[in-house]
């Protein structure tokens, strides 16, 4: 299990995913289906930050977000740096935010059990 960020790197964190967040809306990327970035864990040099995010569609389209998201990198790090006052500007990691499908899978389920009663 890893360890709380302190309270500036949490502030730091939901900096990073606002900015991230009003950026992804803006791009026109090809394949960019519609995302929600849902958070964003800086590493403690803040070199490196990982942006959690979730993508509605299937799995094909949900694989073309990823991909865009992954070409859009150098634009979203580039916005960070001009809106983000930061000794250094991490390098972007995306991945799925797997709490959200788990939610939807588990409600899924709830309801199906609901419905046999």
């Amino acid at each position: 299990m890893s360890k709380q960020p302190s309270a500036r790197m949490r502030k730091v964190n939901e900096s990073l995913r606002e900015v991230i967040a009003e950026e992804v809306a803006r791009l026109t990327h090809p394949g960019l289906g519609f995302v929600t970035i849902t958070g964003v864990e800086t590493s403690p040099d803040l070199r490196n930050a990982t942006v959690y995010y979730s993508a509605l569609g299937d799995e094909g389209q949900r694989n073309e977000t990823a991909a865009a998201l992954v070409r859009s990198a150098p634009h979203l790090q580039a916005s960070l740096a001009a809106q983000v006052r930061l000794k250094y500007t991490p390098r972007l990691r995306f991945e799925v935010d797997e709490a959200i499908a788990t939610g939807l899978r588990i409600s899924k389920l709830l309801h199906e059990l609901e419905d046999e009663r």
